[in-house]
């Protein structure tokens, strides 16, 4: 099959060599071994561009207009087999068949296919880099890397239509909304699997915490499960003069909030994981120094791992929040909402993904039992329905300080801060593990 033709956005936006680094022009010595990384080296300079092209575009979950066009010409342009719009609204979805049928899939007359998922939308809030591809929306910003996922994932793309040394469908999966808007869950509601029954799907997020070259996963929990909370307290409002003829709301929501962390420190198994958070209070008027307010509004959230502690937390906050209230002759209501699953990997699907990182990096630079975050990823509603894993990969340079430490480079701001950026020396490894997750899933007879 002759190379497809130049991504878009390669002519439009200054590349970096080959390994280069993405704000300084050093080399980043990022090492590899394989054929997808060999090749998929060569248009380097090619992804770059496209990911800062990206970059300067943000937008935020189910409005990636801008975002999944181009990914649409870019896939065409690979020469994939199929491309999908519109589903769970933004989302677009690429079919690579591969070279031949495994001989039991061709006794069954199944296709076997494995999907690939990268995220593409942005976040809401103001970017503070000054190099040429900053964003240019204000108030917008690719502060998660989910340009640096969807990057990755054409590469993979360009790769896998090219060589197609695999037995069944390379099912690639460009998420919208993945920030706090739910979608996978849109995109499966809309038929994903239906359409594109894979059998296990893949992920794989980057992480600055991590050097370039590293690549973290483990068998269990890799991201915690999300919950909402919004606590109403309700007393009686007066005078603050005469607070004894009030039922003030506002020493109940303190007393509501220093409770409930004994939830985690005295009901969770020590072995457990938990978090509860009161992140935000709302009561009363800041004019209005002298006014006890009628009611008070907590919001805050709740991470676990196991949904038997789910179940746990939610039950002791409800039964806490109300026996609290009382003591002080309030009322208070808990509102729990279940935002995201937690995210888990399967085992058989744990064991190749390693295997592929292992081949790719050399087994001392993955990580087999990374520590879980009490984050969470909307890729959980996926997991939920089929097998699979979910790695990261290390994008955080670390340089010689001059004093025997180190100091963070390119890549070292973590996730959501406002001077963040993808590291662009990392693109050709991310695509070269998601071509290989496909070779490995679906090996030629």
């Amino acid at each position: 099959m002759r190379a497809p033709a130049t991504l878009p956005g390669a002519s439009s936006i200054q590349p970096a060599g080959v390994a280069d680094n993405a704000n300084t022009g050093r080399p980043a010595l990022l090492r590899a071994t394989g054929r997808a990384f060999a090749q998929i080296v060569q248009y380097h300079p090619e992804l770059t561009a496209f990911r800062r092209d990206l970059h300067a575009h943000p937008e935020l979950g189910f409005e990636e207009v801008y975002t999944s066009s181009r990914v649409v010409h870019a896939l065409k342009l690979c020469g994939v087999d199929e491309v999908h719009t519109g589903v769970g609204k933004t989302g677009v979805v690429a079919v690579i068949k591969g070279q031949q049928m495994t001989k039991a899939s061709g006794k069954s007359g199944a296709r076997p296919m494995v999907g690939l998922r990268a995220d593409m939308d942005a976040l809401p809030m103001t970017e503070h880099n000054e190099f040429g591809w900053k964003s240019s929306k204000a108030g917008l910003m690719h502060g998660c890397g989910h340009d640096g996922h969807t990057t990755m994932l054409v590469g993979a793309a360009r790769y896998l239509a090219e060589t197609r040394n695999f037995a069944g469908d390379a099912v690639l999966v460009f998420q919208p909304a993945e920030e706090g808007r739910g979608g996978a869950d849109a995109m499966i509601k809309d038929g994903l699997f239906e359409r594109f029954p894979v059998q296990a799907i893949y992920a794989m997020h980057n992480w600055p915490a991590m050097q370039p070259g590293t690549i973290g996963i483990n068998p269990g929990p890799m991201m915690a499960a999300a919950d909402r909370i919004t606590i109403e307290v309700t007393g009686k409002g007066g005078h603050g003069a005469h607070a004894y003829l009030t039922v003030d709301p506002v020493l109940v929501a303190a007393h509501i909030i220093t409770a409930v962390q004994g939830i985690v420190s005295r009901n969770v198994k020590a072995m457990d994981n938990a978090v509860i958070s009161i992140c935000a209070v709302r009561a009363g008027d800041l004019g209005a120094m002298s006014v006890v307010p009628e009611g008070a509004t907590l919001v805050g959230t709740v991470r676990t791992f196991k949904p038997e502690v789910q179940d746990l937390v939610e039950r002791r906050l409800k039964e806490l929040c109300a026996a609290v209230a009382q003591g002080f002759g309030a009322t208070a209501t808990v509102k729990y909402e279940r935002i995201y699953p937690a995210t888990i990997n399967s085992p058989a699907e744990y064991a190749l993904a390693t295997g592929v990182a292992e081949q790719l990096v050399g087994v001392e630079n993955v990580v087999r039992n990374l520590e879980p975050s009490m984050g969470s990823e909307d890729f959980s509603f996926m997991l939920r329905v089929k097998p699979g894993a979910y790695l990261r990969l290390g994008q955080g340079e670390q340089l010689p300080d001059g004093k025997g430490g180190t100091v963070g480079g390119v890549g070292s701001r973590f996730l959501h801060n406002s001077c963040y950026d993808f590291n662009d020396s990392v693109l050709p490894l991310g695509s070269a593990l998601f071509a290989g997750i496909v070779e490995r899933s679906l090996p030629l007879a």
